[in-house]
């Protein structure tokens, strides 16, 4: 089978729907079928070959506490048009397949069948932009697609809203080969300090002013911690070591962004591994990659956090937006060694339910579902 996988977001850059795709493209390549990521990229994608097109020049935009970096050029109809004539593909897979411009206008000349996963839980452009006209622009599209996919239930609730439909949910996989406990940490952490970690991009959503609030009653209690911020962003990054040296706090650590190589080493330092975020996460999957390391974690009682974690068995879940409530969870578990290790174990376990190796195939399952549905309807767009 021949497939187009295509991402609306700058494939240059570290985020979930990329990584998401690239563990598509690995393991369908391995299938033995013929796959392409389609994607705009502001540097060159050297990892794939000849198995990434690129298409458009990303720029960043502010969306919903984050920013969202995809191309708004009006102008990729020819060089879409040219890539669909020539690769002729079997199936394309659109990840936030109302997503301008990109994806909406692949789908717009698409001539295949086509799915669409839908990753966002909340506040994605694409739905409510320019309305009245975005709602028609969604209703004709939504028309092109003839299979649809959410990664979570919280994500189908609000796609739906906007494209009822009949979704299956397959959520994000992770790899628990790359991701595992028997990986080494990082060794100029491993001084005795108890280390709590967080792995993220630095935007408002991701909650580390909450966190950093959190610490400095934690260090009142516990002097021998440390936190691990680990993650790009620099607007933010100055924001918060000023307010580090205005309150002489001690201890934390920006890393910068970390390669995926070394993301399990940090997630092996952790003690504890926190996921502060506001809101808006349709899945926790920076969750799943820790607890595959054997780490209990504390994070926010959101809906994408809870659908893989249960508060009291792979760790604790604490109100969003609350400092003190999660310094309480942070310091329930530093204080409980035996406990820290039973929510570790109990997390690995957890986490191979979502091998990349099983979601890889029950996607595959759905396209073949989709495919000969269309060809019993006997309508192709």
């Amino acid at each position: 089978m021949k497939i187009a996988l295509v991402s609306p977001y700058d494939f240059a850059f570290p985020g979930g729907v990329g990584r998401h795709v690239t563990n598509l493209e690995k393991h369908f390549t391995r299938m033995g079928h013929e796959v392409k990521i389609i994607a705009p990229a502001s540097k060159r994608v050297s990892d794939f070959g000849n198995r990434f097109i690129r298409i458009g020049t990303p720029f960043a935009i502010p969306a919903s506490d984050s920013i969202i970096r995809i191309s708004i050029s009006l102008h990729l109809a020819p060089t879409i048009k040219e890539v669909l004539a020539r690769e002729k593909f079997d199936i394309i897979h659109l990840h936030e397949p109302f997503m301008p411009m990109l994806c909406s206008a692949v789908l717009r000349f698409s001539n295949t069948v086509n799915v669409g996963t839908f990753h966002a839980a909340q506040g994605k452009p694409g739905y409510n932009w320019g309305r009245p006209i975005s709602t028609w622009m969604l209703g004709r599209r939504a028309r092109k697609l003839n299979g649809f996919i959410a990664v979570s239930k919280p994500a189908m609730n609000y796609v739906s809203q906007y494209v009822p439909a009949e979704y299956e949910i397959i959520p994000n996989g992770i790899d628990i080969h790359h991701f595992r406990p028997d990986i080494k940490p990082m060794e100029q952490y491993l001084d005795g300090k108890l280390n709590i970690v967080f792995m993220g991009r630095l935007e408002f959503r991701k909650g580390v002013n909450y966190l950093l609030k959190a610490f400095m009653e934690i260090k009142r209690q516990m002097p021998n911690t440390r936190l691990l911020i680990c993650g790009p962003g620099t607007r933010l990054r100055t924001r918060y070591e000023q307010w580090i040296a205005r309150n002489r706090l001690e201890d934390v650590i920006f890393t910068g962004m970390v390669s995926h190589e070394e993301q399990p080493r940090y997630y092996r330092t952790a003690d504890i591994f926190c996921a502060p975020n506001t809101s808006k996460e349709s899945f926790g999957l920076i969750l799943l990659e820790a607890m595959a390391t054997g780490r209990p974690v504390v994070a926010t009682n959101i809906e994408g956090f809870a659908a893989v974690v249960t508060h009291g068995q792979e760790g604790l879940l604490v109100p969003p937006m609350n400092s003190r409530a999660l310094a309480d969870g942070l310091l329930t578990l530093l204080n409980d060694k035996a406990r820290r290790e039973q929510m570790g174990q109990k997390g690995i376990i957890t986490a191979q339910k979502y091998d990349w190796e099983g979601i890889a195939h029950r996607v595959m399952d759905y396209y073949q579902k989709t495919i000969e549905k269309v060809r019993i309807q006997g309508k192709v767009f």
